[in-house]
């Protein structure tokens, strides 16, 4: 009997499990550092945008491509005097580029939220701290 209730227990067990396949996304932010190279190569970045509390401040830097060790250095001091300001909701980041222009991106993030893609101009985004390629 002991046995009986155990295989009966066990396949309800299992039989009762539901295959969850509609968990949410993960949220990724977009606060942080994130560099941004001419070509598919992180090691050629010569730009940078730190995004804090919705504001986005640039960074520039032709002789230094590639050092993670200089960008990270950086402090919102020493970002251009121009700032722009920025929203991010759900997957859209919307940029005021000053004058009455806008960046609008539809965002989708890849490596552990270390890499974003943007539907517009800028192609992609590395994030400082990641260690994706």
């Amino acid at each position: 009997m002991k046995n009986l209730l155990f295989i009966v227990l066990a396949i309800f067990t299992l039989t009762s499990c539901d295959n969850d396949t509609n968990l949410p996304a993960p949220y990724y932010s977009i606060e942080g550092k994130w560099i941004w190279s001419p070509s598919d190569n992180r090691a050629d970045a010569n730009t940078m945008y730190e995004f804090v509390d919705g504001i986005r401040y640039t960074f520039y830097c032709i002789t230094c491509p590639g050092d993670d060790a200089y960008w990270n250095s950086l402090e919102t001091t020493d970002a251009l005097p121009d700032t722009n300001p920025y929203t991010f909701e759900n997957d859209t980041l919307r940029v005021d580029l000053n004058f009455g222009n806008e960046l609008v991106a539809l965002v989708t993030f890849e490596c552990d939220g270390g890499k974003l893609f943007m539907d517009g101009e800028f192609s992609h985004l590395w994030r400082l701290i990641s260690d994706c390629q």
